[in-house]
């Protein structure tokens, strides 16, 4: 991905998560099926940021998956995570859990009791994440996108659990995946009116920081794919930000390289929202499986694997599970292939040194 503007690139201070101190403030962002494993969390980690690992059917590649998804998914939480942290001794890597996981609270205690230092929550409210980590050191953030949905959740925590977030991860409407937003959202949350809305997020959070004697740093993600783009996301206030879509084409990354070439070949007009089977607007590479599915086929699932909350396999149009595989695999003509707004600017595979320097500095 070409950058032609590291004339942006600031000196960015490191932030504490905690007692965890963070030395780059760049953390990577959660993607699955596959994409985001040890291999780029653990070097990502070891740049001096915060690697992510995916648990989204984590466990895919296990001999017993389909038989046992869950007991196939909580071995591999662990083992991931053993393999990242001899990539990155010394690093913070943590995990990203979908509240819209059938087995949310299982992976979120598989993870903790792993020795992960973070959790990051999102697709749906994670309002029952503190009970699942108590008596663990692991560090819990929401993500959030709106500032309705950080009023609910902080004040949620502190009722419920007399505590607050670790982090916050604002992510914005340009983010890859499951989005957090209406299609009525989408259209009407510009650069200017969401950056309104980043400044009402920060200030909900800075009240809970205050009420709670301690700063809680807030990391802002989507559509953060120059440096300019992490320029601009300090300027209104954040202490860190969230890249994912653009360490998909690094050669440290977990997919097929037919999935990163994907991105590379990707043009603008080909990044759409798409339909997700749980209700979600997702947004998505369009290839000839989705335009399939956008015009009313469906493609009943060859086995349930009970993975998402709300999804009906007898009436849903595609199994998420088995499309999201195919991308992990490489079958790009018949995967799902999630990406952010900018995934079409990739045009070159680099290592996460390389993109780390690109949009932070050495």
């Amino acid at each position: 991905m070409t950058d032609v503007r590291k004339e942006n690139i600031m000196d960015y201070p490191s932030f504490n998560i905690g007692d965890l101190h963070i030395k780059k403030p760049l953390i990577q962002g959660g993607m699955g099926i596959g994409i985001s494993l040890s291999g780029l969390a653990g070097a990502v980690a070891r740049e001096g940021g915060i690697g992510i690992i995916s648990t989204a059917q984590i466990g895919f590649r296990e001999p017993d998956f389909e038989d046992n998804p869950l007991k196939a998914n909580i071995r591999a939480i662990g083992s991931e995570l053993a393999k990242a942290r001899k990539i990155a001794p010394k690093g913070i890597i943590g995990f990203n859990i979908m509240v819209a996981a059938r087995d949310y609270e299982a992976h979120v205690r598989a993870a903790a009791d792993a020795g992960t230092d973070l959790i990051v929550s999102g697709a749906g409210l994670p309002v029952d994440l503190p009970s699942f980590v108590q008596g663990s050191q692991t560090k819990i953030a929401p993500i959030v996108s709106t500032e309705k949905s950080a009023k609910v959740i902080l004040k949620y925590w502190d009722k419920k659990y007399s505590r607050t977030a670790d982090m916050v991860v604002i992510e914005g409407p340009e983010a890859g995946g499951h989005l957090g937003f209406t299609r009525e959202q989408l259209d009407d949350f510009d650069g200017p009116s969401y950056d309104s809305e980043v400044r009402r997020i920060l200030q909900v959070i800075k009240s809970y920081g205050e009420k709670f004697a301690c700063h809680i740093p807030v990391a802002l993600a989507g559509g953060i794919s120059s440096a300019a783009d992490v320029a601009h996301a300090f300027s209104l206030g954040v202490d860190a930000v969230q890249v994912a879509t653009r360490f998909v084409t690094t050669e440290e990354c977990d997919a097929d390289i037919r999935y990163k070439e994907a991105y590379l070949n990707a043009k603008q007009e080909d990044i759409q929202i798409v339909k997700s089977p749980v209700g979600m607007p997702g947004r998505a590479i369009m290839n000839d499986f989705m335009k399939r599915i956008m015009d009313g086929e469906k493609c009943p699932p060859k086995k349930c694997l009970t993975c998402m909350k709300g999804c009906n396999p007898a009436e849903t149009s595609y199994c998420i599970t088995e499309a999201l595989i195919h991308a992990a695999k490489g079958e790009t003509d018949k995967a799902l292939l999630f990406c952010g707004a900018d995934a079409w600017k990739a045009d070159k595979i680099e290592t996460v040194r390389d993109v780390m320097d690109a949009l932070i500095g050495a």
